[in-house]
């Protein structure tokens, strides 16, 4: 490694704040193989107890959101493992690894670690592997780098594997990240998911009665659960949803799709949890001739049963249904009263009404649908990663955690409001636009718009403008964008049959590309989006 290029200019002359700061711009494994050994004062830096304490071993390369590969070049490996484990190992608190590099070394000292393994995972896995979660491992994180996710039945057995094997586990996050979906279920699974050590488990499950089977006791220590659920529909009834859960102390509970069962399920349930300290919920849900959810009906339904309550995080969407009575709602001023209590703090809402022409044009993923009107309420500052149903009236906010948004509506999105959604939102990786309406302000806009971190772009359900904006690099700048989904016809409209020059530059850096309805490709195609 080049230190100085001539007298003037010596990288060692920057301070140690400006050091770290380029370290941290680098990968781990970049920075312990090319910087320990290289100065001493490299080596003070590098090898930094606070620096190394947790120890990512993984390069992460991503081909596309779906499609990632954790890996490290087998010569970068081996230098690490002969010339700075050795050094460091007392200090690795956490670990971070691809499966197969574990027997690469012996890590004695480590009690925490984050696996990246395969679905080939079994008992007769690595000895150095086995060794290690039986006897040290405390703490686990577990993803698994398949891109098709394997079966909810084949995780719930993985799942039941892994408590097995560790006997001395008290953390475990299964597949409880953002950017993939891996989901349990335990319908049909035929190994007992048991532990007498676990106290926190982070898990993605596919139904309702999944959440219940794992808080039915088998988990007996548990105090911390983060769970999500795919789908909150209608339960088996095989596991009782009435006995108390006084042990546990912390709940997260997340499902995306709406739900008809807040007060027959998921109500039940919170009320077992009689001495809760932290509660975290994140739902959409559908009512039937009720009025919204707000403040005073949360404290009446859930916080009054839970008195050692001292931290409640929620975003939680209701819509509501006239069936057979005219429903009396409540206006945005009044939801805003009903979160006078303590317990609360600051709480942000919006309430929409729909027209009956508006809601006979609705569809399965947009508001309205069959809905009268919709109320958002959520706690301020916004901490969840998800935003649903945004639409014309959004006035902006600092949404800086947000990285999935979805908008919708029967107005159009002008080219200026993506301007207060990228200022809105400035981590957003995930974008799905649902609006078929033609924008009318096209011709008149000068607006330039960056989303910085824009990976994935959905445009299946939406009019051909919004390609035309996105995809035109005089609009729209997209550095990381690689996952687009869009219709063939409205591809070939915007790019001008794959010829125009403004939408040239962000489709060739595309790696994904998902077109939706019949088509034969030109011959030009595959010019046009050469990284595919």
């Amino acid at each position: 490694m080049s230190i100085s290029n001539n007298n003037d200019l010596n990288i060692l002359d920057l301070p140690n704040e400006i050091l770290l700061k380029i370290f941290n711009k680098l990968t781990m494994t970049d920075v312990l193989y090319s910087l320990v050994n290289a100065t001493q004062r490299f080596d003070q830096l590098v090898l930094d107890p606070l620096y190394i304490r947790k120890l990512d071993m993984t390069s992460m390369t991503m081909k596309s959101f779906h499609d990632r590969i954790y890996s490290i070049d087998d010569l970068v490996l081996d230098k690490i493992c002969k010339n700075v484990l050795p050094r460091i190992n007392h200090q690795v608190h956490e670990l971070i690894v691809e499966q197969h590099s574990m027997k690469r070394s012996s890590y004695y000292r480590i009690f925490s670690t984050s696996l990246v393994i395969t679905r080939r995972f079994s008992r007769r896995s690595d000895a150095t592997l086995r060794k290690l979660l039986s006897e040290q491992i405390t703490h686990l994180k577990i993803d698994l780098n398949d891109k098709t996710p394997p079966l909810p039945e084949t995780l719930s057995m993985i799942f039941a594997l892994i408590l097995s094997l560790c006997n001395q586990i008290v953390e475990v996050n299964f597949c409880y990240f953002f950017h993939r979906s891996m989901i349990c279920t335990f319908e049909l699974s035929s190994t007992d998911c048991v532990s007498s050590t676990l106290t926190s488990l982070k898990i993605n499950v596919k139904t309702f009665d999944d959440c219940l089977y794992l808080l039915d006791g088998r988990l007996g220590y548990l105090l911390t659960l983060f769970i999500d659920v795919k789908e909150i529909v209608y339960t088996l009834g095989a596991v009782d949803n009435t006995k108390k859960i006084p042990k546990l102390k912390n709940f997260s509970l997340r499902s995306f799709p709406r739900t008809y069962f807040y007060d027959d399920l998921i109500i039940p349930l919170l009320r077992r949890m009689i001495n809760l300290e932290e509660l975290i919920l994140n739902l959409s849900i559908i009512r039937v001739d009720s009025n919204y959810i707000d403040g005073l009906q949360l404290y009446d339904d859930i916080l009054i049963y839970m008195p050692r309550l001292n931290k409640f995080i929620f975003s939680i969407d209701t819509s509501v249904v006239e069936k057979n009575i005219k429903i009396a709602l409540s206006s945005n001023e009044d939801i805003q009263r009903s979160f006078i209590r303590r317990e609360y703090g600051p709480v942000g809402s919006h309430v929409d009404i729909f027209s009956r022409e508006n809601g006979c044009r609705g569809h399965m993923y947009s508001l309205p649908y069959e809905f009268k009107s919709r109320c958002h309420i959520y706690s301020l500052p916004y901490q969840f990663k998800n935003y649903s149903y945004l639409n014309n009236d959004f006035q902006g906010g600092v949404f800086d955690n947000v990285q999935y948004l979805m908008m919708t509506d029967f107005r159009p999105f002008e080219r200026n409001f993506f301007k207060i959604i990228s200022q809105s939102f400035p981590l957003l990786q995930h974008l799905y636009i649902f609006n078929d309406e033609p924008q009318k302000d096209k011709q008149q806009s000068t607006t330039f718009i960056t989303f910085s971190h824009l990976i994935y772009l959905y445009l299946d359900c939406a009019h051909v403008d919004y390609a035309e904006q996105f995809l035109s690099d005089k609009q729209c700048h997209l550095p990381c964008l690689l996952n687009l989904s869009i219709s063939y016809e409205s591809l070939a409209m915007a790019t001008n049959n794959f010829t125009n020059d403004a939408t040239r530059l962000t489709s060739s850096k595309l790696t994904s590309l998902r077109l939706k309805g019949p088509f034969v490709t030109p011959e030009n195609f595959h010019l046009y989006f050469p990284s595919l």
